[in-house]
């Protein structure tokens, strides 16, 4: 699969091996529209599929807003939904990651406001480096709708009261970018014009490592936020057992030991 036209409020790109996906629609403050929702499968299906990648970074145009949440003017004319609304979460939400069933390291760079459903990238993101002007609220409540997805995803990532509270004040609390930095939330702070350099040198520091041990350590932790200890502990054991017959587990220390860059496996790719 290759994405190769371009997508109306999107922007997409690949280099290094990273993905590079970004919400393209300033004057709308990058707001979420349903007609995003198919080009955005594609392009987080090939980040799955393609095994030349081995990074995602999402980002955003612009410097006021990372993402506004889902356009409340589409919204109004699909009469108050934001989906059909039939069909279980995973066959309706296809924002993020992890709803895409991307067991790739993806790094969200936030270089504004995020708000609501803009939250679906920073709760799935393994990694979130924000600006120091970057803000998080969350305003579901203020437009008669139900705070539960991306405000689920919140509460794994922040004390609880935290989350509750811009969950349920709505529009009224903004956390900073400083005060989201202390709670956990954001994992590295930059100046703003330091933020896509920021996420890609640590895309890159994920990219020098072997693909295959970095998605199965990926999915040990993230299993660990569903399981209880003894569970995940057991899942862990199980990824990492499987590892052992594969070629980068034997290629790493005969790499060390051969003081060289090791070769890291990886299966018939299309040419970049």
């Amino acid at each position: 699969m290759a994405i190769t036209e371009p997508v109306e409020g999107l922007l997409y790109e690949k280099r290094d091996h990273i993905a590079f996906i970004t919400l393209n629609r300033p004057e709308r403050g990058n707001a979420l529209h349903g007609s995003m929702v198919g080009p955005m499968k594609e392009i987080w299906a090939e980040v799955r599929e393609d095994p030349w990648i081995r990074c995602a970074i999402v980002t955003a145009a612009g410097e006021r807003h990372f993402c506004t949440g889902a356009d409340v003017g589409a919204v109004v004319a699909r009469g108050g939904k934001v989906s059909s609304g039939k069909g279980p979460l995973t066959d309706e939400v296809f924002w993020s990651p992890r709803q895409n069933r991307v067991w790739k390291p993806t790094i969200c760079a936030v270089n504004g406001a995020v708000a609501s459903a803009g939250l679906h990238f920073v709760v799935d993101a393994d990694i979130v480096v924000a600006s120091r002007t970057a803000t998080f609220l969350d305003t579901h409540v203020n437009v008669g709708m139900v705070g539960a997805v991306e405000n689920i995803g919140l509460a794994k990532r922040l004390p609880l009261g935290s989350a509750l509270r811009m969950t349920l004040c709505g529009k009224a609390y903004r956390m900073t970018a400083e005060r989201a930095y202390q709670l956990g939330l954001v994992d590295e702070l930059t100046e703003p014009a330091d933020l896509l350099s920021s996420a890609e040198e640590i895309a890159k520091q994920i990219c020098a490592n072997s693909p295959a041990a970095v998605s199965l350590s990926q999915q040990a932790i993230w299993s660990s936020v569903e399981m209880g200890y003894r569970d995940s502990l057991e899942y862990g054991w199980a990824l990492l057992r499987m590892h052992w017959d594969h070629p980068d587990f034997k290629e790493g220390p005969k790499a060390f030991a051969e003081k060289r860059e090791p070769q890291w496996y990886s299966p018939d790719a299309p040419a970049h």
